[in-house]
């Protein structure tokens, strides 16, 4: 199975902190017979330690830059699911690659969630960096100022609250295979 146009990912997922992007990539993934990325693993590995060191030595910019040149590399080379960071939107040369992606047929999930949702699946833990300190009132911060954004890249959007991953799979797949009818 692939996309109309025949590069890239069959879909992207985007969104904040807990609304399931590697859960509900991974099994989008296996009922679509493909293979699973997620930038956040491709940015560790080309910098050989975790996001949150990335952060500490060095800085959030650095992480920008290593994140936007994953995400590039990903869209070009990969025909399966893709995950981005939540974060990975905000960065507009990302938002141009996203545009470009949908111009082609390309289908952008925005996965939303409300912070009650989220918190227990993310655990509001010290391994996001960005959510050190008070951490549900940063993620509720930060997705005010990013809702925009994934609303404007996203080419649908599902609402995770309350829902199996597995549901959340079913509707993305059959949303893709109606486009592709």
């Amino acid at each position: 199975m692939s996309r109309a146009g025949g590069a890239g990912p069959l879909a992207v997922l985007v969104g904040p902190p807990g609304s399931g992007k590697t859960t509900v990539g991974t099994l989008l993934a296996g009922l679509l017979g493909v293979e699973f990325r997620d930038t956040d693993h491709d940015v560790e590995v080309v910098a050989g330690k975790p996001i949150a060191e990335i952060f500490v030595d060095d800085g959030e910019s650095a992480f920008r830059v290593l994140e936007h040149h994953a995400v590039g590399r990903a869209l070009a080379e990969h025909d399966g699911v893709l995950a981005l960071g939540g974060g990975a939107v905000l960065d507009p040369a990302t938002q141009g690659l996203l545009a470009g992606y949908a111009e082609h047929g390309g289908v952008v999930v925005f996965l939303d969630v409300s912070l009650a949702h989220a918190a227990p699946r993310v655990g509001l833990n010290q391994s996001r960096p960005l959510l050190l300190g008070n951490p549900r009132a940063r993620w509720a911060a930060l997705m005010e100022a990013r809702r925009p954004v994934y609303e404007r890249v996203a080419t649908a959007r599902v609402l995770t609250d309350g829902r199996e991953p597995e549901s959340v799979a079913q509707e993305i797949r059959a949303s893709i295979e109606q486009e592709q009818a």
